[in-house]
Formats: C-alpha cells, structure tokens, sequence
C-alpha cells in the first residue's frame, strides 16, 4: 500500500465541486491507503473549533470515515488553518503533527511540513506569522465572539490576495537556504511541503550527498495528490467531476 499526502485544499462554500471531489478521494482512493497526511490550508479560513458552519462538519465526518476504515489521518496545520485544534481533530479523526515533523515513509525518514516557514524571502509575511502563531495573540482572538473572528479572517484573506498580487513572485517561494537548513536540523535527506502552490518533485545535492524536495499542489482548480511507497514518489492530478 502507498502514503497518500495532500494540502492547500482552501475547502471553501464557494467552490462545491472541490468539496465534493476531496470528499470522492476520502470515500474511495484514501480508504486503501496506508495512511494519509494533509499538510496544512485545508480549509480557505478557520476562526476556531466552534465553527458551526455546515462544510466543516461535513469535512470532519468525510475525514473520520478514512480513520473508521482502519486508515489513519495526520494533520499540520497551515497558514490558513494554524487555529485547528484538538476539538476538531477528535471529530474528525485526525491526529495533529507539528509543523516540520519527520516521519519514516516505507523507509526513508522525511521532514513534513506545511512550507511557509521555509518563504523567508518574505519578510511581511513572515511578520505577519511571528503575530498570529503568539499564544497570548491566539487566546485572545479566540476570545472573541464567532461572528468578529469571521469578520477578521475576511479581511485577512483580502489582504493576502492583495500581497500576493503585489509582492515579487521569488519571494513567495522557498529561499533555498531555509531549505538547506531544515533539512540539516533535521538530519534527513527527503521533505515535503505544500504553501507555494508549485507542485513538482526537486532532486538537488546537499552537502555533497542526493537530497529531495517535493512540493504538493493545490486543490483549486482540480486536485492534487502525492503517492508514496517503496518504489518512490508520484505526484498526480485528479481532475474533479
């Protein structure tokens, strides 16, 4: 059996048909998986647990169908969706990983992560996160009525889109030095990410020996899926409909 690993699904009501495509790979390709990770954003905004919003519950019990099939489902959490805890893991049944774990896939041990730390060429951003990852900021959003945390995550994601369209496209990747050190501190040869929305398979050397980088794609127009087993990788599209 392969490791099925996915992320930046940005699960939003305005886009059903991407909905109901994760839903179709939840009901069938992931049940016969050995595991399955999501590797952060996989919902477009998450304003906490509490969320009584109908596409998360429908999200949770499509995630907990996987786990109920003997599957198990890892989640590290993203930029979009840090606030997920464990509240909605337990219904969904996921189990939470920290962001740049390293886990042994059919042999090779592999640091995982969501990808935005490594975009340190983007100094705003990386500002930005330093605020929103602060405990103390998080206890008192969370504090906040649903209805100013939804009004919040708005005008976060605005402000985003606005950035990304004015920020230089090279810093909005990886800066190859990141790269290089994660994987030092590490100690492993192989990561994988997601953010950058660049889904591709980068082999490279690194301090003399074969290194790899693989990148996930996004779900926003159809989705994207890395299979990994014994044999190596395979990164594939699948197209929705």
């Amino acid at each position: 059996m392969a490791t099925l690993l996915v992320s930046d699904l940005h699960l939003d009501d305005a886009r059903p048909a991407i909905t109901a495509l994760f839903e179709r790979f939840l009901a069938e390709e992931a049940r016969a998986a050995d595991a399955l990770y999501v590797l952060g954003d996989l919902f477009e905004a998450w304003v906490g647990d509490d969320d009584d919003a109908e596409l998360p519950a429908r999200v949770a019990a499509a995630l907990r169908g996987v786990r109920d099939a003997g599957v198990p489902v890892y989640f590290v959490a993203g930029n979009r969706d840090f606030l997920l805890g464990e509240d909605y893991a337990r219904r969904a049944g996921m189990t939470l990983l920290a962001d740049g774990s390293v886990v042994d896939l059919h042999g090779t041990p592999t640091l995982l992560l969501h990808g935005d730390t490594l975009c340190t060429d983007d100094a705003a951003y990386q500002a930005f996160r330093r605020q929103v990852r602060d405990p103390q900021w998080q206890r008192q959003f969370l504090a906040q009525p649903l209805a100013a945390r939804k009004a919040f995550a708005a005008q976060a994601r605005a402000a985003s889109r606005a950035h990304a369209r004015s920020a230089d496209y090279a810093i909005m990747d990886v800066n190859a030095g990141a790269v290089a050190d994660a994987l030092r501190a590490a100690r492993v040869r192989r990561m994988i990410h997601g953010h950058t929305h660049r889904p591709a398979i980068h082999d490279f050397a690194l301090d003399g020996a074969p290194a790899q980088r693989i990148v996930l794609g996004d779900w926003y127009e159809q989705g994207s899926v890395l299979r990994v087993d014994a044999g190596g990788a395979e990164l594939r599209g699948l197209p929705p409909g």
